[in-house]
């Protein structure tokens, strides 16, 4: 959404005067709800988080890549110091047998002179010392003992968990938002009594100046009523320093240029909540339950350790020459491989990560704990704050009305200079209640929201 377009309209609609507006405990500002967005795509936090979920992805497809072949091709070649030949008894005996089955194959009696016409073949090397390889080699998990699966399911909990704790995040940094604008729009409204008081100054100062023009007050009752707008002006110099700090937090929070923000005009709209509103799950909560969920399966990944894998293992030779008289050309078979006794660190692992998961237990009934009495005590906060505004209701009815009677009798020469402002100072304060309660009312709701996990943005 557009924030220029937002304000714009927003200014057009503006209401004259300071009573809050009432709206749906689920609707928020328009305006307030594009700041909390981009404050979400800003926050280093939870692009902290995006990027542990992917790494949590990347562990699952790590797991799932166990199951997949591993093919490699390789290529060396080795020069020995020399040819690995039979010692001279063996090659001595291969030349016999040689006489032997040629005598054989062409009839002479095996005790008869050999003929010196036909020629022996040499005892082949057993390794050449020019060694050239090239190969190809396949490795293949068939049966990881459940180890993979269980990785698998882990990672699968762990970027459950992340992403609760991504939403968690969230609504830290929402709430945050939602309470710098809630201040911003106590300053604004504040500048709206500010106003109702510097008019009625500037109503006794046209009053005293006629009365002291007539001689009917003195100059120092002027004095007062100069004083009593320095102070004004105090306050005015307080509220612009109040605004730039919040208008500065604002544009941290969200990165929306401080020249947009200083256009917002957010007033003090009171939420339509219902108290017993039902309760949902927080993030943080499920957040522990999925991390717990990842200990566990983590735990029996460690403990498969000792159920046995199988796997497949094959080979091939692209260069026959340079192979020795004991290597195949090419070979394939499965093999097992059973961990029997590891030193019992499998199972020191297992129990660790179960001690883990045990703590993550004591850690989701403590926050639940916490969250129940976080309920209660906003609920409670909720309560207080909207039979505080309807006292401070009264008492502004009550100060409108003295200071009127006051302001009255002082026109009459009845009451004092000092007593009007006094009286006026009433007024002031009234208001400036009246707007503290209206803001600390939609804190009591927001903080509601949250603890029952309804806030919604």
């Amino acid at each position: 959404m557009n924030l220029k377009k937002v304000i714009l309209n927003s200014i057009i609609i503006t209401l004259i005067g300071i009573s809050p507006t009432v709206i749906s405990a689920q609707e928020l500002d328009p305006i307030l709800n594009d700041l909390i967005h981009k404050g979400l795509q800003k926050n280093h936090a939870i692009k902290s988080n995006r990027i542990e979920s992917e790494q949590a992805k990347v562990d699952q497809q790590m797991a799932k890549s166990v199951f997949l072949p591993r093919i490699t091709f390789s290529g060396s070649y080795t020069r020995l110091n020399d040819d690995i030949t039979f010692d001279d008894d063996t090659k001595a005996l291969l030349i016999e047998t040689q006489k032997l089955i040629i005598k054989d194959a062409i009839g002479l009696p095996f005790n008869s002179p050999f003929p010196e016409d036909i020629p022996l073949q040499e005892a082949a090397n057993l390794q050449d010392k020019n060694i050239l390889k090239s190969s190809v080699d396949l490795d293949w998990v068939l049966f990881s003992g459940f180890e993979a699966s269980h990785a698998l399911k882990a990672s699968k909990h762990k970027e459950s968990s992340l992403h609760y704790v991504g939403l968690a995040e969230a609504d830290k940094i929402a709430l945050q938002i939602i309470e710098t604008y809630d201040k911003l729009a106590l300053v604004k409204a504040s500048k709206k009594v500010l106003t109702t008081t510097e008019n009625y100054l500037n109503e006794q100062t046209f009053y005293v100046k006629k009365a002291i023009k007539n001689g009917l007050a003195t100059p120092i009752s002027r004095k007062k009523i100069e004083l009593a707008q320095q102070q004004l002006k105090a306050k005015q110099i307080d509220y612009e320093h109040k605004t730039t700090l919040l208008i500065e937090v604002l544009h941290q929070l969200t990165g929306e240029p401080k020249a947009n923000l200083r256009l917002l005009n957010p007033e003090l709209q009171l939420f339509e909540f219902n108290a017993a509103s039902n309760t949902k799950k927080r993030n943080e909560i499920k957040a522990l339950e999925e991390a717990k969920k990842a200990t566990n399966y983590k735990a029996k990944m460690e403990k498969s350790n000792f159920i046995p894998k199988v796997a497949l293992k094959g080979h091939y030779e692209f260069i026959e020459d340079n192979l020795s008289l004991l290597d195949p050309k090419w070979f394939i078979g499965a093999g097992i491989k059973w961990h029997v006794f590891d030193g019992n660190s499998s199972r020191l692992k297992s129990k660790k990560t179960r001690l883990e998961s045990e703590k993550l237990k004591e850690q989701i009934d403590d926050a639940n704990e916490k969250i129940a009495l976080s309920i209660t005590k906003a609920q409670l906060t909720y309560k207080a704050a909207i039979e505080n505004t309807k006292v401070v209701e009264k008492e502004i009815e009550l100060a409108q009305e003295t200071y009127n009677l006051v302001n009255q009798q002082y026109k009459n020469n009845l009451a004092s200079i000092n007593e009007v402002l006094d009286a006026l100072n009433d007024v002031e304060k009234a208001n400036f209640k009246l707007q503290e309660s209206f803001y600390n009312e939609r804190r009591a709701v927001t903080e509601l929201l949250h603890a029952k996990g309804i806030l919604t943005y």
